[in-house]
C-alpha cells in the first residue's frame, strides 16, 4: 500500500495532466451538438468538387425557409376576414326610432300623411342600412383592397360579400341625408334626421377570434416539401454549379442523411468519434509542449492555464451557435493568441489558436470558410500584437485584425455569389463588435496573473522600474551590485531585440537576477570600495559556497517579495551549472595531494531552457569579465567574449535552451558592440 502510496505522490504531476486532459475531452464534448454529419461540402454557386451525385434512398425536397416565410406571408394576406351579423340590431334601432318619433309634438307645418309617410321613409332607411351591413370601425391594414371577398356568418349560415359594399359611417349619413335631407325649416324633418343619425349604430363586428383560428388552420397545412427525389436518381454532377434546384435537393439529403444517421446509429459511437477528434487535438497540445516547451509542460499551473482557455473559447462559440448562428463572428477568439502570447510565447499561441479553431469548425456552418477566416486572422495577431504595454499597440493591431476579417469575408462573398451586390453589411457589422470585444484581453490578462500566478509585459513593465522597493534597496545594500545589474539589462536588452525575443522580459530578469548579493554584498568584488577583500581571510571553499548562495538567497528574497516565476527563473539559471573557477584552482593549489570535489564549486543550476535565460547568462558573464580589462579595446574585449561563450557553450550551459548558433553569434556582436561603447577612449583635456 506504502509503494502505490509513493508511486502516485511522484508521479503526480503526470496524473493530474491525465485528468485535465481527459476532463477537457469531456467537458468539450459535452458541448459539440449531438447530430450526425454529412459527408459533403458544399455552398450555393461553388463547383460540385466531388464524384457524380446519386440519391441514396427516397427523400422529399424541402423547401427554403425564405420560401416557407413567403408562403406564411401569402396565406396571411388571402385568408378571409370574417364577421358576425347581429340581426337584433335592427329591431332594437327601430323600436327606438318608433318611440322617440312618437314622442315628438304635432306640427302644423306637416300634415299627418306627411309625417306618416316621412316616419315610414326612415323606416325603409334603417333597414335598408341593415340589410348591406354597417360596419363597426376595423383596421385598414386587415384589408389589402375594397375588391376582396370576406364571410358575414349570420346564425348558421355563412355568406360571402365584397368588403366595398358594408357600409361605413360616411355611407350611412349620406343614405339618410339621401333620403330625408336636413331641414332647418322644417322642425319635423330636421328630428328625425336627428334622430336617425343618433340610433343608428353597426351590426357587421369584425371576428378576429375565429379568423385568427382559420389562419392557424391554415398555416398548419403547410406542406414543407416541394417534390420528391428517388433511389438512385442522379442529383448533380462532378463541375457543376450548386445553385437553384440542385441546392434545395442538396439542402434536403443532407437534412436528411443526418437525421438517419442519428437516428439509426448508435449514440455511443456518435460519442465516440467526437471523442477521438477532441481528444487527438489536445493530445496534440500536450506533445507540443512535451516537446518545445517542456519548462510549460512540466508546470501544471499553466498546462491549467492553456486548456481552460482552450475550453473557455469553445465553451462561448458553442452558446452563440446555439443561440443565434447569425451571431458566429462575434465571439473574438483573436483573444486566445493575444493572451497567450502575453503570458508565453507567439509560437505556442498560434498553434493554440489553430487547434482550436480546427475544433471549432466540425460545428460550426461553412467550416471551410469559419477556419480560413480565424486562421489568418490568429496569424496577423502574432504578427501585430506585441508589447501590450504601450497602449496604441492593441488598438492597432484590433484594427489590423477587424480588417483582415472584413477583407477576407469580403472576398469569400464575391467568390460565392459572383459579384458584390449580395454581399451582407451586418457582417461587417459584427466584425466591428468582434474587434471591440478582443479589447476585453487587457481585462482578462490582469484577471489571470492573480488568478494563475503569471506575469504579461504590463507586469514586467511595472517591475522593471527602478523605484520598486527590491530595487531600491539593492541599491542602498550593493550599489555596485545595482550598476552591474543595469549595464547587464542594458546588454541583454539590446541582444533580445536583435534576436526577436522578449526584450521586457530579460531586461526586467536582469535587474533581479544579482538580488541575493545584497545579503553579504562585502563579498562580491564590485560592492568592495575600501580595497578590503574578505575572501582572503577565508578558505577556498568557503568562498565559494558564499559566492554560489547568492543564487539561492536571491530565490528566497524574490518568493519573499512575490517576485513572478518567469523573473525568479533567470535567478534560478543566470550562473547554470557553471564553475566558481578561481576559488577551485586556489583550493587545489592549497591541497595539492587531495582530491578536490569539482561540484562544492558549481552553482546548483538548473541551465538557462529559454532565449532568455541564455541571452542573460551570456551578458553577465560577459559584463563582469570585461571589469578586468586593464586597457580594453576592440581586440580584448572581442577576444574575452569568444572566451567566455566558448566555455559556456563546451559545458553545455544551452542545451536546454531554443537558442540557435546563429543566434548566439548574433548575441555576441551585440555585447562586443555594446562593451566597446561602453569603454571606448576619450581624448586628454589639456589641464
Amino acid at each position: 500500500m506504502s509503494n502505490l502510496v509513493n508511486k502516485l505522490y511522484q508521479n503526480n504531476a503526470i496524473i493530474y495532466k491525465v485528468m485535465l486532459f481527459l476532463i477537457t475531452t469531456t467537458a468539450i464534448v459535452y458541448l459539440f451538438p449531438k447530430g450526425g454529419q454529412f459527408k459533403y461540402d458544399f455552398n450555393n454557386g461553388q463547383l460540385w468538387k466531388y464524384d457524380n451525385l446519386y440519391a441514396p434512398f427516397d427523400f422529399a425536397i424541402q423547401k427554403s425557409e425564405e420560401e416557407i416565410v413567403i408562403e406564411k406571408k401569402q396565406i396571411s394576406v388571402s385568408t378571409q376576414l370574417y364577421f358576425n351579423y347581429d340581426e337584433l340590431v335592427q329591431e332594437e334601432v327601430l323600436a327606438t326610432f318608433k318611440r322617440r318619433v312618437s314622442a315628438f309634438t304635432q306640427n302644423d307645418s306637416v300634415n299627418l300623411v306627411d309625417r306618416e309617410r316621412l316616419i315610414l321613409r326612415g323606416v325603409n332607411i334603417i333597414k335598408e342600412i341593415y340589410k348591406t351591413g354597417f360596419l363597426e370601425v376595423i383596421s385598414q391594414d386587415r384589408v389589402s383592397n375594397g375588391n376582396e371577398l370576406v364571410a358575414i356568418k349570420k346564425g348558421n349560415v355563412v355568406e360571402n360579400v365584397l368588403f366595398k359594399n358594408l357600409l361605413n359611417s360616411n355611407n350611412v349619413l349620406k343614405k339618410i341625408s339621401a333620403g330625408i335631407p336636413n331641414s332647418n325649416s322644417n322642425t319635423f324633418v330636421a328630428q328625425v334626421y336627428t334622430v336617425l343619425s343618433e340610433i343608428i349604430k353597426p351590426n357587421v363586428f369584425y371576428d378576429a377570434a375565429f379568423t385568427d383560428k382559420v389562419l392557424e388552420t391554415e398555416m398548419s397545412n403547410i406542406s414543407y416539401t416541394k417534390g420528391k427525389v428517388s433511389a438512385g436518381e442522379l442529383i448533380i454532377l462532378k463541375g457543376d454549379i450548386v445553385e437553384g434546384k440542385k441546392l434545395a435537393i442538396l439542402n434536403s439529403l443532407k437534412s436528411e442523411s443526418e437525421s438517419k444517421v442519428w437516428t439509426e446509429s448508435n449514440y455511443n459511437w456518435i460519442i465516440f468519434g467526437y471523442t477521438i477528434l477532441v481528444a487527438l487535438a489536445l493530445l496534440m497540445l500536450l506533445l507540443f509542449l512535451q516537446k518545445y516547451r517542456i519548462e510549460i509542460f512540466n508546470n501544471t499551473n499553466k498546462v491549467t492555464f492553456i486548456f481552460f482557455n482552450v475550453f473557455s473559447m469553445i465553451f462561448i462559440q458553442t452558446l452563440v451557435i446555439k443561440y443565434n448562428v447569425d451571431y458566429l463572428y462575434v465571439v473574438p477568439l483573436s483573444i486566445l493568441p493575444i493572451i497567450l502570447k502575453a503570458f508565453f510565447d507567439a509560437r505556442l499561441g498560434l498553434f493554440t489558436h489553430v487547434l482550436t479553431v480546427l475544433l471549432l469548425g466540425y460545428i460550426v456552418p461553412n467550416s471551410f470558410e469559419f477556419i480560413y477566416l480565424h486562421i489568418i486572422a490568429g496569424i496577423v495577431t502574432i504578427l501585430t500584437v506585441s508589447e501590450l504595454y504601450k497602449r496604441a499597440n492593441l488598438f492597432i493591431s484590433v484594427a489590423q485584425i477587424t480588417g483582415i476579417y472584413m477583407i477576407t469575408y469580403f472576398a469569400f462573398s464575391i467568390i460565392r455569389e459572383g459579384n458584390a451586390s449580395q454581399i451582407n453589411l451586418e457582417y461587417f457589422i459584427l466584425f466591428a463588435v468582434n474587434g471591440l470585444l478582443s479589447f476585453l484581453s487587457i481585462i482578462l490578462i490582469y484577471i489571470y496573473e492573480k488568478v494563475f500566478g503569471l506575469v504579461s509585459d504590463v507586469t514586467l513593465l511595472e517591475l522593471s522600474n527602478t523605484n520598486t522597493k527590491l530595487l531600491r534597496d539593492l541599491n542602498e545594500k550593493a550599489p555596485g551590485t545595482f550598476q552591474h545589474s543595469m549595464q547587464v539589462a542594458n546588454l541583454a536588452e539590446a541582444a533580445a531585440n536583435e534576436i526577436g525575443a522578449n526584450s521586457m522580459l530579460v531586461r526586467t530578469g536582469a535587474l533581479y537576477h544579482d538580488v541575493g548579493k545584497m545579503v553579504d554584498p562585502m563579498y562580491f568584488i564590485e560592492n568592495q570600495t575600501t580595497g578590503v577583500n574578505p575572501h582572503n581571510e577565508l578558505p577556498p571553499r568557503d568562498s565559494a559556497k558564499i559566492i554560489t548562495d547568492h543564487v539561492i538567497k536571491g530565490i528566497e528574497i524574490a518568493k519573499k517579495y512575490k517576485l513572478p516565476d518567469r523573473i525568479i527563473d533567470f535567478i534560478r539559471t543566470h550562473h547554470g551549472t557553471s564553475t566558481v573557477y578561481y576559488f577551485y584552482m586556489k583550493e587545489k593549489e592549497q591541497n595539492p595531494d587531495e582530491h578536490i570535489d569539482i561540484k562544492k564549486f558549481q552553482y546548483k543550476g538548473p541551465n538557462p531552457f529559454s532565449k532568455e535565460t541564455a541571452i542573460l547568462m551570456m551578458c553577465d558573464a560577459s559584463e563582469a569579465a570585461s571589469k578586468s580589462l586593464k586597457k580594453p579595446t576592440a581586440q580584448s574585449i572581442s577576444d574575452l567574449i569568444d572566451k567566455i561563450t566558448d566555455k559556456q557553450m563546451a559545458e553545455n550551459q544551452f542545451l536546454n535552451a531554443d537558442v540557435t548558433f546563429k543566434e548566439i553569434e548574433t548575441i555576441k556582436k551585440v555585447i562586443k558592440k555594446k562593451l566597446l561603447n561602453i569603454y571606448h577612449l576619450r581624448l586628454e583635456y589639456p589641464d
